[in-house]
């Protein structure tokens, strides 16, 4: 079939949905998804998006509605990601690795106006729901669910909606959908993301805010369209939208979608389809390198590899190097878009451990995180970060979103280098977030998690660096007087609260937590004492020593 773009939008803003309906025009028959196997070329992917878009507005849904999807990652979520972005609803990816306690917090603050469910996670979504404050329709994705027949958007309640609310500010049920045509500052991402604090924020970013992203990465790190772009970060990461995968459709690409990390089958789908460009985070790369076939892998298609979540090791960029597949490293925050520094391939020699230079149409500075004066030159200091894919705000909580911001300046929250050069290095974060194997965890919500056991007084964790997972957390725990609490049992515990990585590696129990004068934690010295029970941890296991008894540190 021939399709045709939409002459309604051709005097329009150019927000997202009209990259996949002006490609459909352009390249009708080119592959853009390769899902498992199954293939769908722009035409079709085009002609499902616009069909489920119109069935959403025909069923009252449009701007100022948020549509929250718990999936993995196929073609038809893609399809309901285009649908919105054609309807001008927000499209709210949450992550199927949470409990349903955690999903149910993050749909109470997603408050979205319809949830769509991929069959294999009705049970979680399920679950989620139950616990959470309210039960908005639900639809399984795909063309038997959702796209067969859309369920009419709840009618709003009596009270009235303020002129120019913001959003988040009126919850999404008590709004009248407002039908218009969609704008460049309508909210089309927002991605829940831990920071410091314990509860998940929710990042808006605007189609603006998506488009200035991915204009930025197409002038640094471009795509044809002869590429083959794998994508395997979950699609509830910002990463897995803007970093590759909307540009490779905008641009006519074919973009493999991979459901799980799995190293030996990324590397032969890498050689099967001939990959030419993916983005992974540093775990996930000292995974595929230390897979038994890896060094006989057929990895020559690769051109652009791309890294972020961490900065990469050194001696695992040079692997990757020595087998002919340079890396190029990536810096970002979920609420700069994410992209916000990159090194090419080229200069990982000449700039070991460094995160690079500013993408295009990003502005940064160095702070100094004491007087909040601007750093010249070589200095060290907080990163600030301006432009025009800087978030449009934290969903419903102006607060948060006034304390990162300055003006214009997104504060990152991360202490960085820059050199004589301009090259920027990451140096530590002042938040208290760690990363394990590219995913953010918050302290304080572990932390909330494990306090829940009825046996425990207080507990404070931190990161430690983890040659496979980039860091772990190791939990300090004070139990109350004349408990007997286990290590194994009060992990059982945060299992049970918990998604996988955000669970501490080990649990230490001590009789008081470190406070500094001002009786605030003094988490620098639970890092010292942390790393140092890693280490011995490690030497232990090295040493072939029998593993800690019940009730022993881990």
């Amino acid at each position: 079939m021939t399709w045709a773009a939409d002459p309604e939008l051709d005097d329009g803003p150019h927000t997202i949905g009209r990259w996949l309906i002006d490609r459909a025009a352009r390249s009708p028959e080119r592959t853009a998804i390769d899902d498992r196997g199954v293939t769908t070329d722009y035409a079709t992917l085009a002609a499902r998006s616009a069909a489920l878009a119109d069935a959403l507005r025909d069923s009252g849904y449009g701007p100022g509605d948020r549509i929250a999807t718990v999936s993995g990652n196929s073609t038809d979520h893609v399809v309901a990601f285009f649908a919105c972005a054609l309807a001008g609803i927000a499209f709210v990816p949450l992550s199927w690795r949470l409990t349903p306690r955690e999903l149910a917090d993050v749909l109470t603050r997603s408050d979205p106006a319809l949830v769509l469910v991929e069959d294999e996670y009705e049970a979680l979504a399920g679950a989620a729901l139950r616990i959470a404050d309210r039960m908005p329709p639900t639809a399984v994705l795909g063309t038997t669910g959702v796209e067969a027949g859309v369920t009419p958007r709840e009618a709003p309640r009596d009270a009235p909606v303020a002129r120019g609310a913001a959003v988040g500010t009126v919850p999404a049920h008590a709004r009248p959908s407002i039908r218009r045509p969609v704008r460049d500052d309508d909210p089309l991402l927002i991605i829940f993301t831990s920071g410091s604090e314990a509860a998940p924020k929710g990042v808006v970013l605007t189609h603006a805010n998506c488009f200035w992203n991915n204009l930025a990465l197409a002038q640094a790190l471009p795509l044809t369209a002869d590429d083959i772009v794998l994508a395997m970060l979950p699609q509830f990461h910002v990463a897995a939208w803007n970093c590759q995968p909307l540009l490779a459709w905008w641009v006519g690409a074919t973009v493999v979608l991979e459901r799980s990390f799995q190293p030996a089958r990324v590397l032969q789908l890498i050689a099967d389809r001939r990959v030419t460009a993916m983005m992974g985070v540093p775990t996930q790369y000292a995974m595929l390198a230390a897979e038994r076939d890896a060094a006989s892998a057929d990895t020559s298609s690769l051109r652009l590899a791309l890294v972020g979540g961490a900065t990469m090791p050194v001696e695992l960029q040079r692997t990757w190097a020595r087998r002919g597949v340079p890396l190029t490293q990536g810096y970002g925050l979920t609420e700069a878009g994410p992209n916000v520094l990159h090194l090419p391939a080229a200069e990982a020699d000449a700039a070991p451990g460094a995160v690079g230079r500013p993408y295009p149409h990003v502005s940064v500075r160095i702070v100094d995180p004491a007087t909040g004066l601007a750093l010249e030159g070589e200095a060290t200091g907080e990163l600030w970060v301006r432009g025009p894919s800087v978030f449009d705000g934290y969903l419903g909580d102006d607060a948060a979103t006034a304390r990162a911001r300055v003006g214009e300046w997104l504060r990152s929250g991360d202490l960085v280098s820059r050199d004589a050069d301009g090259v920027y290095r990451v140096v530590d974060r002042l938040k208290d977030i760690y990363i394990s194997g590219g995913e953010n965890v918050a302290p304080a919500e572990v932390e909330q998690a494990l306090c829940r056991h009825p046996l425990v007084e207080a507990a404070a964790v931190v990161g430690v660096p983890d040659e496979v997972w980039g860091e772990r957390g190791v939990a300090f725990v004070v139990r109350r007087a004349g408990a007997a609490l286990s290590a194994d049992e009060l992990l059982a515990h945060a299992r049970r609260n918990l998604a996988a990585f955000k669970v501490p590696v080990q649990v230490e129990f001590v009789d008081e937590l470190p406070r500094s004068t001002i009786e605030k934690l003094a988490r620098s010295r639970l890092r010292e004492q942390a790393r140092a029970l890693r280490a011995r941890a490690d030497r232990r296991e090295r040493a072939g020593a029998r593993p800690p008894s019940k009730g022993e540190p881990r």
